[in-house]
């Protein structure tokens, strides 16, 4: 069996907590309400073209065009984005400090906007120990694109049969596999140290 060198984390909901109805709590208070408002004017779809390098103001005036009557709240999801990563997720910071500390190359590959992933950082500096990130945002491709595997790869000198990816999204972990990393479909600390 190949021994792992390389660890690659994703970001959202391995390493912080994201939940973007946690932008509204106090803004929108039915929940059909704001279930609505997330599936239908700051979709999952819009938020994933602010992860491949879209602005937010381009996309806030896009939304506030066909929605003015929730302007205010559309631009919310910036100016409050800080509230949708109240926490790091619990004993995983831990683990990736421990890999870095007993000498495994460690780095992070994540669907995240530009915008967002400084404000992240300042919040959260632990992010800054690996050896880098690639930002989906900047790159402007998210997972499972093969693209952004390959990117990666080639960015940081992985050996893909040496590489374990963590992440919480089982299509994701499809996609490293496919392309010859290991994976590791994330759902706690307790889960990843058992599967570890």
């Amino acid at each position: 069996m190949t021994a792992i060198r390389h660890i690659v984390f994703d970001i959202g909901n391995v390493l912080l907590h994201w939940d973007a109805e946690l932008i509204y709590l106090d803004r929108i208070g039915d929940a059909g309400e704001r279930r609505w408002f997330l599936e239908n004017v700051c979709s999952p779809q819009w938020n994933t073209e602010r992860d491949m390098g879209r602005s937010f103001a381009d996309g806030e005036a896009e939304l506030i065009d066909r929605h003015p009557d929730h302007a205010d709240n559309i631009r919310a999801f910036f100016t409050d984005w800080h509230k949708s990563i109240p926490h790091a997720v619990a004993g995983v910071p831990e683990m990736l400090e421990a890999f870095i500390g007993a000498g495994h190359d460690v780095t992070m590959l994540t669907n995240f906007s530009a915008e967002t992933f400084p404000r992240a950082v300042e919040k959260y500096p632990f992010l800054r120990a690996p050896r880098g990130v690639t930002v989906s945002g900047d790159v402007g491709m998210v997972k499972p694109d093969p693209e952004i595997y390959r990117l990666h790869e080639a960015r940081f000198d992985l050996a893909a049969d040496e590489t374990l990816f963590i992440d919480d999204s089982a299509a994701n972990i499809e996609a490293a596999r496919r392309h010859g990393w290991h994976g590791i479909v994330f759902s706690s600390a307790d889960q990843l140290r058992n599967d570890l």
